[in-house]
């Protein structure tokens, strides 16, 4: 494990360090694998290569793009020998900003194919996110989509090229950029594949089950990114969880919600389905009516996504019921899921809904399985999973009592290598004792699962009390006029801090901080955790997993002064 490279950092940069009694165990108790994933998707690529691998539905197109596993194997191909003559080497980073497309797993893949480590990139960022990123990652090639709703990223590339020297490669997707690669002409329409000793090169640089497999940048809830590392054995075993929970089998069918360019995209909509011998079906822009119009015609079994998007499909299902006979299971994580959103998925779609929880450094650590009972799928976040260790602790990491909040730390095979190239990240994520801090506030249930309560900096303390913010987000949320909520904290000079609702209403609706009261007031909640000062706002900031960026409201309602200027 200590030999693992990347680019031209060493592993003791960035690295956690395993000992080789664990590194063993997990081999011996088949938690690691001597194989990566891609040798998954190869193998299903040669069973059926005439079986639909990615069916790409793009805004505007009366039909949708199809690639086959064949097909989809030859592109990899390509792409690979494609990169390979730009320079791109082992180890080397390829950083891909693109919608929900046939052409990222293609590329994402064949970078993976070459060696090299594809940094999935949420097509929101922009150039404060992105000149972070590249030059923190030393990225080597830049691959964008030359316009997506609206915006230039050829102008965005041209300002990032200018200034990141380790920068070496642009290519420019369906465009017009004299300066950069055109993926059209290089990677599409050139036979790479047929290179003088390719394959001998594919062979010599495919991926090993601990290299690294994936550079991520966290979705920064926090405001500050951080690079996390996962190894194909790491990635694999993040995935499993979900594939055994929902029983998931080559025969099923995927629809991806989640970008792409986080892991939830990444992984589970892509890798995941990809390897296992699913269909995935793509949407480049989220249109929730036109998914509900298709989960019948191509024949969708299963997805994961955040809870706006499950929101989404009950409303459209709603407004035109269709006929959703084979849609059988919505995997919903991301962030703390209100109870009534169970309920409404059953009722309006049919559907279970399979509440979880889980990070990008350490993919699913509690979900519930197929047939779980609503009552109890509703009370919680899921249970363990069995080849992960789950402790809730107070401050000085002592255990706390079943039904109190507590910070809730993992360990097992799934957890990142690290961060890479920010020690003092990986150091800070780590306990004295060997447990990864998570982050996240959560309480055990009566039946055993695991309540998600909130980020352990997303506490607000009112005169010394603990306000359970998740708590009262979901009896918020019940409220009809209200489509979305967010409770953070404002400063007061006598209190400390004090609660404010951040609340985009229904559409025509008008709401007051009355109204909220008397609604909290009903549901039996403790006066002095109510919010006391209500701001209405037409969106919520949120990371491309949907998770709301709290620290975003927390300074913007900071700056608006006292409540009552």
């Amino acid at each position: 494990m200590n030999e693992v490279k990347l680019a031209t950092a060493t592993a003791k940069d960035w690295m956690r360090q395993l000992s080789d009694q664990t590194v063993a165990r997990y081999k011996r108790e088949g938690l690691w694998r001597d194989r990566a994933p891609l040798d998954d998707f190869l193998e299903a690529a040669k069973r059926h290569p005439h079986k639909a691998a990615i069916v790409s539905y793009r805004k505007g197109s009366p039909l949708p793009q199809t690639v086959t596993y064949g097909q989809l194997n030859a592109l990899i191909e390509r792409f690979a020998g494609a990169l390979n003559s730009l320079g791109v080497g082992k180890g080397d980073v390829v950083s891909i900003q693109l919608p929900n497309t046939w052409e990222f797993p293609a590329l994402a893949l064949a970078a993976m194919r070459i060696g090299a480590v594809p940094n999935p990139i949420p097509h929101i960022y922009r150039e404060h996110e992105l000149s972070f990123m590249l030059r923190h990652a030393r990225s080597k090639v830049y691959i964008v989509q030359a316009q997506f709703k609206g915006f230039s990223y050829v102008e965005l590339a041209r300002s990032l090229s200018a200034q990141i020297d380790t920068l070496e490669q642009v290519v420019i997707l369906h465009g017009d950029a004299a300066e950069f690669t055109s993926f059209d002409d290089h990677f599409v329409s050139t036979r790479w594949e047929f290179e003088p000793g390719l394959d001998e090169l594919l062979s010599e640089r495919a991926p090993k089950p601990d290299d690294p497999a994936l550079l991520l940048f966290t979705s920064g809830t926090t405001g500050t990114p951080k690079a996390a590392i996962h190894s194909q054995n790491t990635l694999w075993s993040a995935g499993r969880p979900i594939a055994d929970a929902l029983r998931l089998t080559g025969d099923d069918v995927s629809f991806n919600a989640s970008t792409v360019g986080h892991l939830t995209g990444f992984y589970w909509g892509t890798y995941l389905p990809l390897s296992l011998g699913q269909k995935i079906v793509y949407q480049d822009e989220w249109d929730a009516r036109a998914l509900v119009d298709m989960i019948d015609s191509e024949g969708i079994t299963w997805t994961i996504a955040a809870t706006p998007f499950a929101l989404d499909m009950v409303a459209a299902q709603q407004a035109s019921p269709r006929p959703l006979a084979q849609f059988r299971a919505f995997a919903c994580g991301g962030a703390p899921i209100p109870p009534h959103v169970a309920l409404l998925m059953q009722e309006f779609l049919g559907v279970e809904l399979i509440s979880l929880w889980g990070m990008s450094e350490v993919g699913v650590c509690t979900i519930h399985q197929i047939g779980t009972p609503i009552d109890i799928l509703a009370s919680s976040d899921g249970t363990p999973v069995g080849f992960m260790d789950l402790r809730i602790v107070n401050d000085d990491l002592t255990p706390v009592a079943d039904g109190e909040e507590g910070r809730l730390q993992v360990r097992g095979p799934s957890i990142i290598l690290g961060y890479y190239n920010q020690p003092e990240a990986t150091m800070a994520a780590e306990t004295a004792d060997g447990w990864f801090d998570t982050g996240d506030l959560g309480r055990r249930t009566k039946e055993g699962g695991v309540r998600l309560t909130g980020r352990s900096k997303d506490i607000i303390v009112r005169g010394g009390q603990n306000v359970p913010v998740v708590e009262i987000e979901h009896a918020l949320i019940t409220h009809p006029k209200v489509k979305e909520v967010a409770v953070v904290a404002y400063p007061d000079d006598r209190m400390g801090e004090r609660g404010c609702a951040v609340v985009v209403p229904s559409p025509g609706e008008k709401l007051t901080l009355a109204e909220l009261s008397e609604h909290l007031q009903s549901a039996g909640l403790t006066k002095q955790f109510w919010p006391e000062r209500l701001e209405l706002v037409t969106e919520l900031p949120k990371t491309p997993s949907g998770k709301v960026q709290k620290y975003v409201l927390r300074t913007q309602i900071a700056a608006l002064g006292p409540a009552d200027a």
